[in-house]
This record gives C-alpha cells, sequence and structure tokens, in this order.
C-alpha cells in the first residue's frame, strides 16, 4: 500500500506542478486553488508512505516522478523543449527511481 501511497503522492506533485504555472504567479483562482489542494495531498500521501518506506527511498522517488511528470507535462501538454539530452536526463532520472525501488524493502 504504501507504494501506492508513493506514487498517488507523485502524480500530485505533477499536478500541483501544472496547476503552479498555470496560475499566472497565483493571480489565476482556480489553477491557485488546484495547486493548494494537489500540494497538501501531495505531501498527505507522502507522510503515510513514509510510515513504511524509508525517507530516502520515499522522497527520492517522490521528487524523481514530479520531475520527470513535470518534464513530460511541459513537453506534452505546454510544448517545452524535447533536446535529446534533456530526454537523456529524464531517462537517467528514471533509471535512478527504478533501481532506488528495486533496492528498497516493501
Amino acid at each position: 500500500m504504501a507504494w501506492i501511497y508513493l506514487v498517488t503522492a507523485g502524480v500530485l506533485e505533477v499536478v500541483w506542478a501544472f496547476a503552479m504555472k498555470q496560475s499566472a504567479g497565483f493571480t489565476r483562482l482556480w489553477p491557485t486553488a488546484i495547486m493548494a489542494v494537489s500540494m497538501a495531498g501531495s505531501v498527505g500521501f507522502l507522510a503515510l508512505a513514509m510510515r513504511t518506506l524509508p525517507l530516502g527511498t520515499a522522497y527520492t522517488i517522490w521528487t524523481g516522478i514530479g520531475a520527470v511528470g513535470a518534464f513530460l507535462v511541459g513537453i506534452a501538454v505546454l510544448g517545452e523543449q524535447a533536446s535529446a539530452s534533456r530526454i537523456l536526463a529524464a531517462g537517467l532520472i528514471g533509471s535512478g527511481l527504478v533501481l532506488m525501488k528495486l533496492s528498497s524493502p516493501g
């Protein structure tokens, strides 16, 4: 169950990052509200995951899901640059997440 909480926390991190971008510096109400709710949910699910998972594992995977997810949303939704070096960097982060999962208990 801890891994489900952790993945949920990571997905919510992507949601709040995207909503923050859409809020235009907190000047738009609904994106700002979505950001606040998803941010609280992300941290809440991270806390639930940390009941079982080690700090280093949980935090690393949470931030990694957020980083790679935000990168992918940036490319797919916002039309951001998808250069070979940026894709390689995201792939290396993803590889690190897989290795962290494989080397962690739970």
